[in-house]
């Protein structure tokens, strides 16, 4: 090798993490405890709120039961009495009191009533030739819509229009209908009305 090799006059020290100075002087203080959360607050204010919900279901309920009927929705005496109106109607070709029921609330507000008298007619005259006497012999449900609407499954008796060769009217049959009711309010009234009626076996009038 030519010439001498220089070493480094001097190298620096290495330091070790124990040796490096402390930004902090002196001691560290001690860890600062945080609260804990305290959950039984949150959790029996839930409990209260949901006793208190219950607690007002419980007492609608009761006054609901204790009332008889449910509010805003027609009695089996209502529902039974619109619908034997309106079959008696039928019956007895009074189409202006049909037609006050299937217009639902609109029959003292229209100025021309000839179109909706017809159609009253026709349903009168197809009801007359199946039946001769219609009686409605009991509610079998009230299934409501809203406060002033429901939908109604009724038992009625009926007896055919047409007579037996000997001249005897067949014994009366029962059959089921469903009939959609209206509580008409305005003007402070209180009317029931049967906006529409169906025939269980078949046709609707």
């Amino acid at each position: 090798m030519t010439g001498s090799y220089q070493y480094p006059e001097s190298v620096p020290p290495q330091q070790y993490p124990e040796q490096i100075p402390s930004a902090y002087p002196g001691m560290l203080p001690p860890p600062v405890p945080y609260p804990k959360r305290r959950r039984w607050p949150k959790i029996l204010a839930a409990v209260l709120a949901v006793a208190v919900l219950a607690g007002v279901v419980a007492a609608v309920v009761q006054v609901t039961r204790s009332s008889g009927s449910e509010p805003g929705v027609v009695t089996e005496t209502q529902a039974k009495d619109a619908i034997q109106e309106y079959l008696s109607a039928l019956i007895d070709a009074d189409d202006e009191t049909v037609a006050k029921h299937t217009m639902c609330g609109l029959f003292d507000a229209v100025r021309d009533r000839k179109a909706d008298l017809a159609v009253a007619s026709l349903a009168g005259d197809t009801f007359r030739k199946q039946f001769g006497h219609v009686e409605v012999t009991s509610i079998d449900k009230i299934v409501p819509w809203s406060t002033t609407q429901a939908q109604v499954l009724f038992t009625m008796r009926v007896a055919p229009a047409r007579s037996s060769s000997r001249g005897q009217r067949p014994p009366a049959e029962e059959q089921q209908g469903v009939a959609q009711l209206l509580v008409d309010k305005t003007d402070g009234g209180d009317d029931v009305l049967v906006c529409s009626y169906v025939l269980r076996t078949g046709g609707q009038y």
